[in-house]
């Protein structure tokens, strides 16, 4: 079924019982071998890992080496930024009142189809402020409280500005939200793989 060159040529058989009650013959997981590379490559816009594959190892079809090297990415087009499922990170203040509202902000992104996680980080900026205490100025420190929500969306469901609008609507002002991107990042190559 695999050629020799497949990396599932090795992968042993294994049989798997279906609904119906029959017994199919399907590979097992091929588990992540143990790869090291010390040579990084500059995700750039345009980037195949087929194009990838050949341009280190001569060889389009083994641009599967490149992904076991970078196993925190779950998908090929993830590790080239080409994912339909993103991340933003949304800064934000509190407009009401000094309470965070969380369950609401949930709330609402949640009703959101196609938003799959929402997490909150909590920044504290210490502020110096005068402040006048009869006839003498005194500084004193106060704690300035903002928050970075990141949320990852599918970007063929819903947009950033209605995200916007969601986070709006917990009462919250948001600044100019980031996409956390792999543009410009690095990614392992291991060395070419022999045999």
């Amino acid at each position: 079924m695999f050629s020799k060159n497949s990396r599932y040529y090795k992968v042993p058989n294994v049989a798997v019982s279906e609904a119906r009650r029959q017994v199919l013959i399907a590979k097992d997981l091929r588990p992540l071998p143990q790869v090291t590379g010390t040579f990084q490559h500059l995700v750039q816009s345009g980037d195949r890992l087929d194009h990838l594959s050949y341009k280190y190892y001569s060889q389009p079809l083994q641009w599967w080496h490149i992904c076991d090297a970078n196993p925190r990415f779950l998908s090929p087009l993830a590790l080239l930024d080409q994912e339909v499922v993103v991340t933003t990170r949304f800064p934000v203040t509190v407009t009401d009142d000094e309470v965070f509202p969380s369950e609401t902000l949930l709330r609402e992104l949640y009703g959101v189809l196609g938003v799959e996680d929402v997490q909150v980080f909590d920044k504290v900026e210490i502020v110096p402020k005068e402040q006048k205490i009869g006839n003498e100025t005194i500084l004193v420190f106060e704690d300035r409280h903002s928050w970075d929500v990141i949320v990852t969306y599918n970007e063929l469901n819903v947009a950033p500005e209605t995200l916007i609008q969601k986070i709006e609507a917990a009462h919250l002002a948001v600044e100019r939200p980031v996409e956390i991107r792999q543009l410009g990042q690095e990614i392992v190559i291991p060395p070419k793989v022999i045999g």
